[in-house]
C-alpha cells in the first residue's frame, strides 16, 4: 500500500514528536510478522537492503516515514533471532554436557536441533 505524500509527512512528523521520545511508544504501523527463524533471517535480510537504499538517498519526510516503517518489520526480526540465538546456547550446552557424559543420542538429539538453527543464521 502506498501512502501520499502528505500522510508520509505526517508519519514522519509524528514519528520524531515528542510523543515519539516517551516512554510509552505509539506504534503507528505493524511490522511483518517474523514467526519462526526462517521467516525472521528473511525479513532481516530483505528490510535492512530496503533500509541501505533508503539511507544512501537523501533523507527527505517521505524518506523518514519509510525507514520508520521499515523499523517496525526489523525490530521484529531481531527479536525473533535474538530469542533463537538465547535457546541456541542452551542446546549448545546440553551438547557439550552429552559429550562429557557419554551420552551419545542425547548428544545426535540436541546436535541436529543445533545445526538447524545454525544453518538458519548462516544464511544472514
Amino acid at each position: 500500500m502506498k501512502l501520499s505524500f502528505p500522510a508520509l509527512a505526517m508519519a514522519a512528523t509524528l514519528a520524531f514528536s515528542a510523543n515519539s521520545f516517551a516512554t510509552d511508544r505509539v506504534e503507528h504501523f505493524k511490522g511483518v510478522p517474523s514467526p519462526d527463524l526462517a521467516t525472521a533471517v528473511k525479513n532481516f535480510s530483505e528490510y535492512n537492503d530496503l533500509l541501505a537504499k533508503e539511507l544512501d538517498g537523501e533523507l527527505t519526510p517521505q524518506a523518514l516515514a519509510e525507514i520508520h516503517q521499515l523499523t517496525y518489520t526489523l525490530e521484529l526480526a531481531l527479536e525473533k533471532i535474538g530469542d533463537e540465538v538465547k535457546a541456541l546456547a542452551d542446546t549448545l550446552e546440553e551438547i557439550h554436557v552429552a559429550s562429557e557424559t557419554s551420552e551419545p543420542e542425547k548428544l545426535a538429539e540436541e546436535g541436529k536441533k543445533y545445526m538447524q538453527v545454525v544453518n538458519e543464521l548462516k544464511k544472514l
